[in-house]
């Protein structure tokens, strides 16, 4: 199961509604989403992928993945985070094949190295196969990241050891000290949002913690109904707005979790995301469309079109699209998001 409902307003103005991150080409001639299921394929293969994403981004990642059966790419009636969403996929799952085990993705991370994330993928299923397990992925933390969560490893946890081990504790995003401790204890790994279970567990779960959220999920008619999709717009928009970390991980009992290591996993969580994973010049400049850089240094320019001249500039990003141009200094660019607030209050659809 693939979430890919989020709106990628940090990557405003590239992302809109109709063509937010997830189905965006950052990275070559794939958009995210594609470089996911191309990483996903000799896993699981395309007719047993599940896409939940919305309304206005359906279309397009219809078209961007053929191979994927269009009935299976479900748009959610209403945004109400991971917990709701992965239940409404855990029910249909459960209903089509009860022996089936499921794993979450996010559909717009980086992963440079495929085959060995591909190791961890299938220990993963095994250890969520057997039994009533829930398993979740870690990865080794390069620096003291305030952005992410982070799982709790036991102390002889061994990074890369394919072998699942009892998770002690989820922690919230920390400040910049508590993060620079997590780093130095070497047990706390970043929680990159991939989790593996049997549908039931999962349901079962939820029915403890968020009791209401699955007695609405559980109350639609099968996913073969002509029932089902009036049933979800009138339910779904129902269900808590909350996600699975705090719905169920953070209180379940017995999650297990594999510590990775040297995946060169990224989330892409910004234009400087961006910026870090390609290449630069000598200057540390990144040019995505013809530039010139004098006396300039640690630029991101991508103007498709254009010529754009920085001349004494150092650690911008410059987006330029055909209505919009972003400007931006570097180290503030998890903050784009806050234009997008702005502009939704001036009422500018247009700009969204």
């Amino acid at each position: 199961m693939i979430l890919a409902g989020g709106r990628g307003t940090r990557f405003w103005p590239r992302s809109r509604r109709r063509h937010a991150k997830q189905v965006l080409r950052l990275f070559g001639d794939r958009s995210l989403i594609q470089q996911t299921v191309d990483r996903l394929q000799p896993v699981v293969k395309p007719e047993r992928i599940w896409i939940l994403t919305n309304k206005y981004l359906r279309a397009e990642i219809i078209r961007q993945l053929p191979e994927v059966p269009a009935r299976q790419i479900l748009a959610e009636p209403a945004q109400r985070n991971t917990a709701p969403i992965i239940a409404l996929g855990a029910q249909i799952l459960r209903s089509i094949d009860p022996e089936a085990v499921m794993g979450v993705f996010p559909a717009d991370h980086v992963i440079g190295r495929s085959g060995r994330y591909r190791s961890f993928l299938r220990a993963a299923y095994r250890a969520a196969d057997k039994g009533r397990n829930m398993v979740v992925l870690g990865i080794q933390p390069r620096w003291p990241e305030t952005g992410y969560g982070y799982i709790e490893f036991p102390e002889d946890t061994r990074p890369g050891d394919l072998k699942p081990v009892p998770v002690l504790q989820f922690r919230e995003k920390p400040d910049a000290e508590t993060a620079r401790r997590f780093l130095a204890a070497g047990r706390f790994y970043w929680n990159a949002g991939m989790f593996f279970w049997r549908p039931e567990v999962y349901l079962d779960a939820l029915r403890e913690f968020l009791p209401q959220t699955a007695t609405l999920i559980a109350s639609l008619p099968p996913f073969s109904s002509r029932r089902f999709f009036v049933a979800l717009e009138k339910t779904f928009p129902k269900c808590a707005n909350i996600s699975v970390d705090y719905a169920v991980l953070e209180k379940a009992r017995g999650v297990l979790g594999l510590a990775s290591n040297d995946l060169a996993w990224s989330d892409v969580g910004s234009w400087n995301a961006v910026y870090e994973l390609l290449a630069r010049d000598a200057h540390g400049n990144v040019a995505r469309s013809e530039a010139i850089f004098h006396d300039s240094q640690g630029n991101y320019v991508d103007a498709e079109g254009k010529l754009v001249a920085l001349l004494g500039i150092h650690d911008l990003v410059v987006v330029d699209t055909q209505d919009a141009l972003l400007v931006a200094e570097r180290r503030r660019a998890q903050q784009v998001s806050e234009i997008v607030k702005i502009l939704e209050k001036k009422n500018r659809e247009d700009l969204l």
